[in-house]
């Protein structure tokens, strides 16, 4: 009987290493395919990224070559640095730009624009237009830089 018991033992044993086995390959396979889906993401985020910085510097090269107006440009830009959550770590480098966009982010726009009465729109113009003055020549010069900017390198 005592060899029966012990067959019985090694037998359950076997079953039980061949379970472990099964369930320590599952979990390499799972986490393999985290590791794979995880990177996948990673590199849709960072094409996305690139193609946003793309686009800045397209519209910073419309600036400049006077296909996009000075405050559009700058609104545009501005968003865009806001959509990657880059304002706060490029501002030091272009404070003109940032100065201005800070003061028409507020701005209404289309209908919004419209439905504001005359007094206020020209008041808005008039602040728009006193900054663009002011700031032209800094913003442009900014703008140069931002055409041919490449993202940071992360620490």
């Amino acid at each position: 009987m005592s060899t029966f018991v012990i067959v019985i033992a090694v037998l359950i044993l076997v079953a039980l290493g061949g379970y472990a086995a099964y369930l320590l390959l599952k979990l390499k396979r799972q986490t393999q395919a985290q590791q794979q889906a995880q990177a996948e993401q990673q590199k849709l985020a960072h094409e996305r990224r690139q193609s946003v910085l793309t686009d800045i510097r397209y519209i910073a090269s419309a600036m400049l070559e006077e296909r996009c107006e000075l405050s559009e440009g700058v609104m545009r830009i501005g968003k865009l640095f806001d959509a990657l959550s880059m304002s706060e770590q490029v501002q030091d480098d272009y404070p003109n730009l940032f100065k201005h966009y800070r003061l028409i982010e507020s701005h209404p726009i289309k209908e919004a624009r419209k439905a504001l009465p005359k007094q206020q729109r020209m008041k808005l113009d008039f602040t728009r237009m006193k900054s663009e003055a002011e700031l032209e020549q800094a913003i442009l010069g900014e703008v140069k830089k931002i055409s041919e900017f490449d993202e940071p390198a992360l620490h």
